[in-house]
């Protein structure tokens, strides 16, 4: 089995990261390729910086038509819906998978993301899945997601103490990381404060691997219907 795990910002460096923790979640026999696209915003942070990674995320996975499932590894879950009408594989989100499965081990979760600016898209995430109502509260960490590949930043530390108020104010039973480059941290933290803590890269390696062994595919009539082919090649080449 092949996962394609996308990254939709161009730093290679946070690629690479989320690629291991891929590959350390995967099952043996699962071959992981995580990429980036090579044109396109060096980090996602709001609506301005999704909407201009779309054109190089969509590229990728037409470049890539060999794979059985893909991961969109961002947080708010960019351009999944558009990437599901361009393939019929399995397409995972990182923030759609760790919501389903925190909703499956916790009455109630909090979500830690990075910067305040990211708050409203994953808000509406949350209400576009059903699960806003198991959401306690998204809250910010205010370290940028570059922050989380400086070494010597103080960035874990910040999310730490932001778990630890969502467990003392939200009375949140589990968390997700709202961030692809937290994905190393969550074993730590989950010790740390006495509770689940979910990555969303993580989930979404093992929910790719059950829907393509299962053999599902994304359905092709309706809202995911594959763009004609004249708008496909106008679009990416």
């Amino acid at each position: 089995m092949k996962i394609l795990v996308i990254n939709p910002n161009t730093t290679a460096s946070m690629t690479d990261h989320i690629g291991k923790a891929a590959r350390g979640a995967a099952s043996a026999g699962t071959e992981i390729v995580a990429v980036n696209p090579v044109k396109g915003p060096v980090s996602i942070e709001g609506y301005f910086d999704e909407a201009m990674s779309l054109a190089g995320l969509l590229g990728v996975i037409k470049d890539n038509p060999d794979c059985d499932a893909v991961v969109i590894a961002c947080f708010d879950d960019t351009g999944l819906d558009a990437a599901r009408c361009l393939t019929d594989r399995p397409v995972i989100g990182i923030g759609e998978a760790a919501y389903h499965f925190a909703s499956m081990i916790s009455n109630k979760f909090s979500v830690v993301t990075t910067l305040a600016r990211s708050v409203p898209a994953l808000e509406h995430n949350l209400s576009r899945y059903g699960l806003s109502a198991r959401c306690a509260r998204v809250r910010s960490s205010e370290v940028a997601v570059l922050e989380l590949e400086q070494p010597g930043s103080n960035a874990r530390q910040k999310i730490s103490a932001e778990i630890g108020l969502a467990v003392a104010e939200d009375r949140a039973e589990a968390i997700v990381l709202g961030c692809a480059g937290m994905a190393s941290l969550a074993n730590d933290l989950a010790g740390e404060h006495g509770l689940p803590v979910l990555d969303g890269v993580t989930c979404a390696v093992r929910l790719a691997e059950a829907m393509a062994g299962l053999n599902l595919r994304t359905s092709r009539l309706g809202g995911y219907a594959p763009p004609p082919p004249s708008k496909l090649r106008a679009a990416l080449g």
